[in-house]
């Protein structure tokens, strides 16, 4: 990206970013629970549930002395569930009284190499190591998300564009930026916004692109809409029963998941694989409630849902269960 360019996406930047709430904020914490949030849930959901968690756990201090059910409580809904049981182990590991970090997260205060740091604690990749320490602390460590990927393909005209090239020109950019006085946590939150609301995967509006002179896929005889080349994904679909028992009250038989399956840490009823031996007799004792088709990010859960009766069921409502066991248990009682 030439000189003009650089200056030009800045430049667009502070005029035309979107008004997000975490951009207001300097605190170290606050941007990396939006950054997490953001890597699986759409930004509008994002800021509700940014707020929410936020306003319950203001400081890492806070969540780390939580119960792992409240904080998945707050998850509820949000989707991709680990990302709220390694939220929650980092907080603790911060916060050990024989660990390194003494309650803070990672910083120049306190650590050498502050993306290393920030790596180095549960959940946490290079993407969002690199976004806090420029976000939070001005370290001039480039992001590489899907929309920069997609920037770079697309300024650079390649198809295929390895981990390791986009990795190296995003640092040249920004280098670049940075040399000439524009603010890391400007350059990097700029790239990614002018992927995410200008060079879109179907419908890019290059005639708003602060930087579509340099673009050379913007005249390219295939379009811009063929860099980067689309990933061929592969969608599984798995059959299941679930096995919901209801007491007089209405109220499920509910198990807490271990932390290593999916939907880890929440808490759902029962599920067989539907091939599995025992699914026969175990539908045999209970009345078929209907199907649930669930779309997860790479599968396509089916299943089947049947009912049966327990002497003792709980309040779903105190539990963090996910949409798809709403689902599941929204149809056995027939909402």
């Amino acid at each position: 990206m030439s000189s003009v360019n650089v200056e030009a996406l800045a430049r667009w930047y502070g005029r035309d970013a979107r008004d997000l709430p975490w951009r207001a904020t300097s605190d170290p914490w606050a941007i990396l629970l939006s950054e997490v949030l953001l890597q699986q849930t759409q930004v509008a959901r994002g800021i509700d549930y940014w707020r929410r968690i936020l306003d319950r756990f203001p400081t890492v201090a806070s969540m780390a002395a939580a119960d792992l059910d409240e904080v998945m409580h707050l998850w509820q809904g949000a989707g991709y569930y680990a990302r709220g049981r390694r939220l929650h182990a980092l907080a603790v590991e911060v916060c050990a009284t024989d660990g390194p970090w003494n309650g803070a997260l990672p910083s120049p205060d306190n650590c050498s190499d502050v993306v290393a740091g920030l790596q180095s604690l549960p959940g946490i990749g290079p993407y969002t190591a690199a976004a806090v320490a420029s976000i939070a602390h001005e370290i001039p460590a480039a992001v590489v998300d899907g929309n920069v990927r997609r920037v770079v393909a697309r300024q650079t005209a390649t198809l295929k564009p390895t981990a390791g090239d986009v990795t190296s020109l995003a640092q040249a950019w920004m280098d670049d930026a940075h040399g000439r006085n524009v603010p890391p946590s400007v350059w990097n939150q700029a790239v990614m916004e002018l992927g995410a609301t200008v060079c879109t995967p179907r419908a890019p509006r290059c005639s708003d692109c602060p930087v579509q002179h340099g673009c050379l896929a913007r005249d390219h005889t295939s379009g811009p809409t063929a860099f980067p080349a689309p990933a061929k994904r592969r969608v599984i679909t798995e059959r299941l029963v679930a096995l919901v028992d209801v007491d007089a009250q209405g109220r499920p038989h509910l198990v807490q998941r271990p932390s290593e399956a999916r939907f880890g840490g929440l808490w759902g009823p029962r599920y067989l694989d539907a091939n599995d031996a025992a699914v026969v007799d175990e539908c045999g004792r209970r009345r078929k409630a209907g199907d649930v088709v669930h779309l997860l990010s790479h599968r396509r859960l089916e299943v089947e849902v049947w009912a049966g009766q327990t002497e003792h069921g709980v309040d779903p409502a105190n539990k963090a269960i996910s949409t798809l066991d709403e689902r599941v248990l929204n149809l056995a009682n027939g909402a």
